[in-house]
Formats: C-alpha cells, structure tokens, sequence
C-alpha cells in the first residue's frame, strides 16, 4: 500500500501508522510532500516501511513513479490529508508525486484530515471532502482534542489504531463481490406531459451512484440505469434512461444475468395517459392530465427472480407522528414486493435523502435483519446497504453448500 503523507504537523503520527502496517504485514511504499519533510524526516520513515521515501516525479530513474505506484497498490492513505492536499485532490490538480498518485490509482483511497477546527469547518474544505465522498474516496474524520499552538477542538488527526483498523476494514472488503454481476438505478424518472413539461421528483441520484460506486470497488461489473447526468463511477457502465418504461426495459434486459439488483432510482409511480405532441399553451388553460399507473419495476422483478438473486428496493417517506412509523412502512413493502432487503428513509427530515450529500436509513430484511444507519454521507450508507447485500450472498453460498 501507498503511505501518503502530507505537510502538517500531524505527519509525526504517520511514522506510528507506518509502524503498524508493516508489523501487520503490509508492504508500505511511503511518499511524502516536500512540506511533510518539514515535520519528519525521510531517513525515519525510510527506516520503517518497505521501500525507501519517494518524493519527486523526476527525481526517480522511473519515469512514471505515479502510474507505477498508483496502479499496484492495493490501497492508498494520506495521514495526515491537509487541507491544501484535500483541495488538490478534489480539484485534480496533480503538482506534486502524491496527488498524481492518487489521480493514477483506482484502489481504494483513505484519507485521514488534520488541521484545525476553522479550517476543518471553512466552506472550501467542507465542500472540498463533500467532493472526495462523492466519488468513492474513504475519510476517517478528525477527533476533537488538543491540537497544535494549545487550541481544543474538532481536526485532531485519528489515532493511529483507528486508521490502521480502517485500512484493514478497507482492503477485508476488495474482492468479496468479485464475479458477482449488479444492477443499479438512480435518479427520478420524468413522465412527459408534453414536449416541454414533465411529471418527476428530486431524486438526484446521488445514492444509487454511491452503491454502484462501493459495489464496483468490492468487485461487481456493474451497470447503472441512470436518468441523471453525473460523472460515472470508475468501471462502471452507464445506460441513460427518462421515462419509468424506459427503465424498466433497461433494468429487466440487465437483471436477466445479474445476482444484485439495487433499485435506489425514485420511479414514478403515475404517468400521462396520453402526452401532447406539441407545447401546451398558458392561454388555453390549465390542461386535463388523465394519469395512468407506472409499471411496478421492482414488483416484476421480484416476481421473475432467480432463486439466487439479491434484489433490494428503496422507499422514500414521509413521517408523521399519528402515522406508521418507518419501520411499518418498509416492513409493509418488504412484503408487498417481496424484495430480500428495503432501504427506507423519511425524506421530511433534516439532511435526509433528496439533493443531499448526506442520508439516513433504515435497512430491513426478509430474514429479519433491521439496521439502523444514522445520518451520515451517502458513501457510508452505500458502504452499509453492501455489506447487507454481501451478508445476504454469503448466506445463501452456505446454505447452498453440501
């Protein structure tokens, strides 16, 4: 693995995380920042890891140090992220060995920020991690505690044990869906009312490009129905698709050969009956939309499954305190489905599911599973709804097994 390690004074602890991978068995290959050297020095972690400390893009006899080094690790962690580093990585700007490694690699990546509170909490940075989560990047967040000049507050680096248990957390994961085929949709369908106008919701999408995300990194192929435009994630197919009949069409024809169908998309569950053929004009009035039913995509799924298929469906609530709770809701249509697991979330709540880059969730299971997700960003929900899909795969390979 790539032992980043970038110019704050927190770089001391890298020598202990260093420490700790190799005992653990790990071949480190460290790169530092120029400005890192200013905090420890290259002999001490030269001394510690596997291969001597690279700093440079041209330094090296190799050519390409980056490329080498991005596509052979197996995981890469930056301890600690600065903020200056965080900034880079999000914008793809590749100035130096280290963030050229991290735009060359398709491994996991593991950053672990350090800095103090102002800067942790400034917008630009915010934003800055917001970007990295987006795209699959893993971020152990700061401790609160003591930080440099005698200041107490939130940016404190990790332990170092934490951020060795999480690489360890990190690379248990690669490879566990490996041969496994998945299908997921994101985003809203729109219904045309006529050429200019639809019916549709606020779905973003961003969710079900989180666990298409995860899903590829532990090794699925994956093909995503989407009906937004965000950047796919790596190794992961794409099929754009607007219209609920659309996805269906798109989502039965992948499903065919898949063990893992994720339904995250927000289908509508009404249509036009009819669509105009040319704009509705506000002079004539408001127009009589006769709506029609949506095909139930995840329904018929469930009803055309393969014995050993994992199929997940989603549902977006609304709570009120003299209703269900959301626990009934997806336990309701668990069984009205009749899907293996239900992410359900109440979308009335504060940071939660549409347009956000954060979410909470509850995740139910036909074989009695009930996990709660605080919130947290989508990333780490994605994280979580695998690792029930995982669980429910590996279940059903025991079961299989003589």
């Amino acid at each position: 693995m790539v032992l980043g390690v970038s110019g704050g004074i927190a770089a001391y602890k890298a020598v202990e995380v260093c420490r700790r991978l190799t005992d653990a068995g790990a071949v480190v290959s460290p790169v530092m920042t120029a400005a890192a050297t200013r905090f420890v020095g290259e002999t001490t972690l030269s001394a510690l890891a596997s291969e001597p400390v690279r700093r440079s893009l041209f330094d090296d006899a190799e050519p390409i140090p980056h490329t080498r080094l991005g596509q052979g690790a197996d995981l890469i962690i930056v301890v600690p992220a600065t903020a200056r580093l965080i900034g880079a990585y999000a914008a793809g700007i590749s100035s130096d060995l280290l963030t050229a490694t991290l735009l060359a690699t398709r491994a996991p990546v593991l950053v672990c920020p350090a800095m103090h509170t102002e800067m942790w909490e400034h917008p630009a940075v915010v934003e800055n991690i917001a970007t990295l989560r987006r795209r699959g990047v893993h971020v152990l967040e700061p401790a609160a505690g003591r930080l440099a000049g005698g200041d107490v507050g939130r940016g404190r680096l990790a332990d170092p044990a934490d951020i060795v248990a999480a690489a360890a957390r990190l690379l248990d994961r690669r490879g566990e869906m490996a041969g496994v085929g998945a299908v997921v949709t994101a985003g809203g369908t729109r219904e045309p009312i006529d050429p200019v106008r639809f019916i549709g919701n606020r779905s973003s999408g961003k969710q079900g490009y989180a666990i298409a995300a995860e899903l590829a990194r532990r090794g699925a192929t994956v093909s995503l129905v989407s009906t937004v435009d965000l950047p796919p994630p790596p190794g992961v197919a794409v099929t754009v698709v607007e219209t609920a009949a659309e996805m269906e069409a798109a989502v039965t024809a992948a499903a065919a050969s898949a063990g893992v169908v994720v339904m995250a998309a927000a289908v509508a569950d009404f249509r036009p009956k009819a669509t105009a053929a040319t704009k509705i004009k506000k002079h004539d009035g408001p127009p009589d939309v006769v709506l029609e039913p949506t095909p139930d995509i995840l329904a018929g799924l469930c009803r055309r499954r393969r014995p050993d298929q994992v199929i997940v469906g989603f549902a977006a609530e609304t709570i009120v305190a003299e209703g269900p709770t959301l626990a009934e809701l997806a336990a309701t249509k668990l069984e009205a489905k009749g899907a293996d697991l239900i992410v359900a979330n109440d979308v009335a709540a504060p940071g939660v599911g549409f347009a956000h880059d954060t979410n909470a969730v509850l995740i139910v299971g036909r074989d009695g599973l009930r996990s709660n997700v605080d919130l947290t960003d989508k990333a780490q929900v994605a994280a979580a709804v695998v690792d029930a899909v995982t669980r429910l795969i590996h279940n059903q390979e025991e079961q299989d097994q003589p």
